[in-house]
């Protein structure tokens, strides 16, 4: 018996030796003798700035690494096992990979790999068939003109509450936590909008969506960590570290999706809501054409992907934009005068506890020309989607020259791209609203310039659907209020993760105007 017991021993001995081989030492081999090979390679290119592992090396600060070798290599490359990454702000690069060259780069397998935990085959994640599904059923969703009213109902319904709330904390002098309420906001007002549900985070009286979002939000950070974590993989399958985090997180995430996908199946078979006007109710009817495609998990990816678009994009520019008007007051004394004036009587004039903002229409909104370019430069600064990816499905010559191997990677850094002073001049690392406008009006910029919406055929469907409600909210509240920091000398940073988050959140005092 006991000899049987020690061969056992062994043989697990044995066998974790061999894991830790396969994978550990071999990746860490194959990223060494290729680093070696390609720094040996003379035929030119953007230099070699270092490995993945200095991505994770970096990885709190991971966006000003990135900015800190552009600054001393231009365009330059990673090493990554058995393949290169290449790291550029190159405008003329970014048009060609997201349209000139459009079919020649994708989402790719790596890609998918990584994020696929968590969005699956959303329409972020995927390529091909699936991605053109989605894209042609959304675009015709943002199209609708009831999409567009409905939202802008549900806009300035959610406004309304959101300064009703603040109202309270400034009345006590209360201080506000301001990412938090700004995400509670977006995110009811997307469950509104795309899935038809009342949920009512912003009140505080719903503690499962709240553990929801918690959940979906450390998720987006743990699953962009294994872009610079070589063993995330040895971690998911021993269920060790962040990967034990995160399946815990997408059990409370599939939990509630699943039972929101089922409580609409039931009501729309009773017939109860057959016409809504969300977005879910949409994508279900179309599944009940197309059940074998439409399953509830494809339902599942796509509401995950839909969120991440119409929450945390909105909320996250929104924290960084009140914090740059704390950082210039007067740019948000001037956006405050431009609103009081494109709202005339209905502005300071009337009562907090009665406003309902119905007033904002697309009319009054399309006055406030200011107010769009301080948020085009909020996300020119601090875009929604700091960096993003492509991989080539075929061998190809970039505008530059450089020669891109079926396989490599292309990264552009959109958060750099908004500091190089060849793209934006001396002034680039500035917070100026004023470089927007000509005369007066916003005068957009090339979307290979500015790729905070993304560009080419994959570009955002959901534009104008976020300057709409951005603008909605930013409207009523400093109609009524003006904002300082709750520590004058507090300096925000970002989290890491696919979306760019303030870290530590945004602390403020509001002031009744």
């Amino acid at each position: 018996m006991a000899s049987i017991f020690t061969s056992f021993i062994l043989f697990m001995l044995l066998l974790i030796f061999a894991m830790f081989c396969l994978y550990v030492v071999l990746p860490i081999l194959s990223l060494l003798i290729f680093y070696l090979k390609e720094s040996m390679n003379k035929s030119g290119g953007p230099p070699i700035a270092g490995t993945i592992f200095h991505q994770l090396m970096h990885f709190d600060t991971l966006l000003d690494f990135h900015l800190d070798m552009l600054h001393k290599h231009g365009t330059f490359r990673l090493i990554k096992p058995s393949y290169i990454e290449l790291f550029t702000t190159d405008p003329t690069i970014i048009e060609h990979v997201l349209k000139t060259r459009f079919s020649s780069y994708s989402k790719g397998q790596y890609n998918y790999e990584i994020v696929s935990d968590l969005f699956g085959d959303g329409i972020f994640a995927v390529d091909g068939e699936k991605w053109r599904h989605q894209r042609k059923l959304a675009s015709f969703e943002f199209s609708t003109k009831v999409l567009r009213e409905f939202s802008s109902v549900v806009f300035r319904s959610n406004a309304a509450k959101f300064c009703k709330t603040i109202s309270d904390a400034a009345s006590f002098g209360k201080q506000i936590e301001m990412q938090d309420l700004l995400m509670k906001s977006t995110l009811d007002s997307i469950f509104k909008v795309g899935f038809g549900v009342e949920l009512d985070t912003l009140s505080g009286c719903n503690e499962q969506g709240t553990l929801f979002s918690r959940a979906f939000d450390d998720s987006n950070h743990i699953v962009f960590h294994r872009y610079s974590d070589l063993f995330w993989k040895v971690k998911r399958y021993l269920n060790i570290g962040m990967e034990a985090r995160l399946k815990k997180n997408l059990k409370v995430i599939d939990d509630f999706v699943f039972q929101l996908i089922h409580e609409k199946r039931e009501l729309m078979k009773s017939g109860l809501e057959r016409d809504k006007e969300d977005i879910l109710s949409r994508f279900i009817l179309e599944s009940e054409r197309d059940p074998e495609t439409m399953t509830d998990k494809y339902l599942r990816d796509i509401i995950l992907n839909f969120l991440i678009a119409g929450k945390d994009t909105s909320a996250n520019t929104l924290t960084w934009f009140f914090y740059m008007l704390c950082k210039h007051p007067l740019v948000q004394e001037k956006i405050a005068a431009e609103i009081k004036e494109a709202m005339g009587d209905e502005g300071l004039n009337g009562d907090i506890k009665s406003f309902t903002s119905s007033s904002l229409t697309d009319q009054v909104l399309d006055k406030m020309q200011y107010l769009h370019a301080a948020l085009t430069e909020t996300l020119r600064l601090y875009p929604a989607v700091p960096v993003d990816a492509k991989c080539a499905e075929e061998d190809d010559v970039l505008p530059s020259g450089l020669k891109m191997k079926k396989g490599d990677g292309i990264t552009y850094l959109i958060y750099a791209m908004a500091r190089m002073v060849d793209l934006w001049g001396d002034d680039a690392e500035e917070f100026r609203p004023e470089r927007w406008l000509k005369n007066g009006k916003f005068q957009p910029e090339s979307p290979f310039k500015f790729v905070t919406f993304n560009a080419g055929p994959r570009i955002c469907l959901g534009k104008e659907f976020a300057y709409r409600q951005m603008k909605i909210l930013a409207a009523v509240v400093l109609n009524f209020f003006k904002f300082k920091l709750g520590d004058e000398s507090y300096v925000a940073r970002y989290r890491t993760m696919f979306t760019l988050h303030m870290d530590k959140g945004l602390p403020l005092l509001a002031f009744h105007r």
